[in-house]
């Protein structure tokens, strides 16, 4: 074996830039966060050469020269000072990495110039090597990278082609546009741009211009804050009927960190799976804010990773949020009671508070419930300083309006004629969307005795299953009866199901299962809701269908079944007049 010797400087930063930059989209995603740290409201980002040569320019505020040759050593950064700033970080970057291991591996030239100094800073790098001189230029910085990987031949041979390697850095600006909606940002490809966003603090306004007012259509608005554990999410989500074949479209970030988050992810997959079909995904843009001493972003080199004090808490808060979303609850932010150093907490206005005037339907609250209200408002400061800041917003529901059903077509889809054109509506699963969500809300489900029931035969894998999650099966109404080791009987079963044959129930939920054993419960509900609701085929009154629509509208997820099927379609007005050659 060799003498150990110390390895030069150079050496040391191609190392390095082995962990940071692996490819062309890392020196983009690396250059263009520094910008956004350093308060650019427009960055522009250029790719020529095959992705080799890459250039950022922006109007942040500049590096001070006599700071502008420390900033290419490694280790070099004006985001973190001491230990302690590691639990507190509020940049993008921190770690003082990226320069010095983008300069050992290709030909930089950075412009410069902060506010303070009439003319500005030119460093050009090559090799580690860093050489300065004063230059003209506006506020801001230039980067500009030539020849990426010249020096490492075979990085180089590694890359993939260059469409595929622009891609790449595509992605990791979309992704930087979606949260920094302050910012302006164009990605321009050999001259042609490629993305432009204008940078008017606008999340919908921003995935209209990056992707199409298509997705923005069908996104809902997420905001819920938990202020006792400082906890804010904010974002949109797909409605149901929306899906993508990947999960691409997870846009998921930390104190607006982009982030691979298996804890957020699994929070989304679990709101959404008795939403859509397998192998179908949504569309979702979350930013959850928290103490930054609550989660640890020091995990790895690209920063992606993260680790939480509390990821029960995190997993929770965020599969509530993404739930009320697409149940069209968001959180409403209201102003501070002028003059008041406490906000007293208002109960919501109840029935018995509230008094119709008959002549002319006028609604207005008792002056019982008034005189309430005073009465919180003049009570001591030392009652009310521990109550929590809550304002609650009391939405009173309007008169229930009749639909406008004008048939149904092969006794299995409902016709309604709406303003907007003519919604068709599965009544099969429309029912079924309504019971499954009737049943998941019931803490005990009503059960019918059964005196005579066929003994059902099932194999010995499939009984041990049974007997073992007994306790759910009759948590949602199954009274079991074994036999022997492969047979069995059901003495009670949920009461909308009393006439559907036993066999014909536990057949459909153990060939659901498939494998699947933690999602016992779920596909006991599936399957009840799915017995329990209208068939197709069968032929309604009109009465029927008002009353399936009816109890389908109250759905908090209204869009699909929970085997993740559309429930309702709208075929607009627009596009059947203009079939007919029709104006309108």
């Amino acid at each position: 074996m060799a003498r150990i010797k110390q390895l030069s400087k150079h050496l040391i930063n191609q190392i390095a830039a082995g962990e940071v930059i692996e490819r062309p989209a890392s020196v983009v995603k690396e250059l263009t966060e520094n910008s956004i740290d350093a308060g650019a409201s427009k960055i522009s980002i250029e790719i020529t050469n095959d992705c080799r040569d890459i250039r950022i320019a922006d109007n942040g505020s500049g590096i001070h020269p006599d700071d502008i040759m420390l900033a290419f050593s490694k280790h070099a950064t004006s985001k973190i000072q001491n230990d302690e700033d590691l639990f507190d970080i509020h940049t993008l970057g921190f770690r003082g990495e990226a320069l010095s291991s983008i300069i050992s591996i290709s030909k930089l030239t950075c412009t410069t110039r902060t506010k303070d100094f009439e003319t500005g800073t030119k460093v050009k790098c090559e090799n580690s090597e860093v050489k300065k001189t004063e230059t003209g230029c506006a506020v801001g910085t230039i980067m500009e990278v030539k020849d990426l990987f010249y020096n490492l031949p075979v990085r180089l041979k590694f890359l993939r082609n260059p469409n595929t390697e622009f891609s790449y850095i595509q992605e990791i600006v979309q992704s930087l546009a979606i949260i920094n909606t302050k910012v302006a940002f164009e990605l321009k490809r050999n001259g042609k741009t490629v993305l432009k966003t204008t940078g008017q603090s606008d999340l919908a306004l921003t995935l209209k211009e990056i992707y199409s007012s298509d997705v923005v259509e069908n996104l809902k608005p997420v905001l819920k804050t938990d202020e006792l554990s400082h906890l804010k999410i904010t974002g949109m989500v797909s409605k149901p009927d929306y899906t993508r074949s990947s999960k691409k479209n997870y846009h998921l970030y930390i104190n607006s960190r982009s982030v691979k988050c298996p804890v957020m992810q699994k929070a989304v997959d679990t709101v959404y799976k008795t939403l859509i079909a397998n192998s179908k995904y949504p569309f979702v843009v979350l930013n959850l804010e928290l103490p930054p001493h609550d989660v640890d972003v020091n995990v790895h080199p690209t920063k992606k990773e993260v680790r939480y004090k509390n990821p029960n808490q995190i997993f929770n808060f965020v599969r509530s949020a993404v739930e009320a979303g697409l149940a069209n609850y968001v959180e409403k932010e209201f102003k501070p009671i002028p003059d008041q150093n406490n906000v007293i907490e208002l109960q919501p206005v109840s029935r018995n508070d509230l008094k119709i005037d008959n002549e002319d339907d006028t609604m207005y609250v008792s002056d019982s419930f008034m005189q309430k209200i005073q009465d919180e408002i003049s009570a001591p400061k030392e009652e009310i300083v521990e109550q929590r800041t809550i304002i609650q917003q009391t939405v009173m529901s309007e008169p229930e309006l009749e639909e406008n059903i004008i048939g149904q077509y092969k006794n299995t889809y409902i016709l309604i004629e709406k303003d907007e054109g003519l919604e068709i509506v599965d009544q099969h699963i429309a029912e079924e969307r309504y019971i499954y969500e009737k049943l998941k809300s019931e803490k005990q489900i009503a059960s019918q005795m059964l005196f005579v029931s066929d003994v059902v035969q099932v194999s010995s894998t499939d009984m041990a299953l049974i007997k073992e999650n007994l306790d759910k099966f009759e948590q949602f109404g199954f009274g079991i009866e074994f036999l022997n080791d492969k047979e069995l009987i059901f003495r009670k079963v949920p009461m909308m199901i009393a006439k559907v044959n036993p066999k014909e129930i536990l057949a459909d939920i153990l060939e659901n299962i498939e494998g699947d054993i933690d999602r016992l419960e779920e596909k006991i509900l599936i399957t009840t809701a799915c017995k329990a609701s209208v068939k197709a085929g069968q032929k309604l009154s009109l009465w029927q269908m008002q009353e399936i629509i009816k109890k389908w509208r109250k759905a908090k997820m209204p869009y699909t079944c929970p085997h993740g099927r559309p429930i309702s379609h709208i075929i607009p007005h627009k596009e059947i007049a203009a079939f007919f050659q029709r104006q309108s």
